[in-house]
């Protein structure tokens, strides 16, 4: 399963959208791995929750980040705005989304893998650009016209467009190395 889709699935655990599907772990290891996915000015005014729906701890910034998902290895934590909480939803559930706001997303202690291209791919494959990305920040925005002005290529140096074409298509912002 991508690294995505395991993410999405268990911030839907979180938010109660699933059965939950972790039963592991101290609440201060997993605070410490779901905080490195924000930036250190929004680390003390987010929320975060565990995969059994506990409130780690209590913020007010709108953020809510989870830890790495337990069926993952490595590390892959993620923080989300309500935007990027409804497109978890709509992704999850192969539903139809058009943003209504801007959307940002924070992954800054980088992620596992997922295809540039296929929403969802559970694996990499010859034709499906598979990509680990390093820190890097995520952005939806209602105005689709925006992403043409951006590369879909993971190796330009920079933003690019992950999953042009469809429903779920954001810009990826790498601000790290891989």
């Amino acid at each position: 399963m991508n690294t995505k889709m395991i993410l999405l699935t268990s911030t839907l655990v979180a938010s109660g959208c699933l059965l939950p599907v972790y039963a592991g772990d101290d609440s201060a290891s997993l605070l410490q791995d779901a905080l490195s996915a924000a930036p250190p000015t929004l680390r003390d005014k987010v929320t975060v929750v565990d995969w059994n729906k506990n409130v780690l701890q209590k913020g007010d910034s709108g953020y809510t980040c989870f830890p790495t998902p337990p069926q993952l290895q490595g590390t892959a934590p993620m923080c989300m705005d309500a935007p990027w909480m409804e497109w978890a939803d709509a992704w999850m559930n192969k539903k139809p989304f058009t943003a209504k706001a801007i959307g940002i997303s924070y992954m800054l202690a980088g992620d596992g893998g997922a295809s540039n291209t296929d929403p969802f791919a559970e694996g990499p494959t010859a034709d499906n650009q598979w990509i680990k990305e390093g820190p890097h920040l995520m952005i939806i925005t209602p105005d689709k016209a925006m992403l043409d002005a951006l590369p879909t290529d993971p190796a330009n140096g920079g933003p690019y467009v992950m999953w042009k074409g469809t429903p779920y298509a954001h810009i990826m912002v790498p601000v790290g190395s891989r």
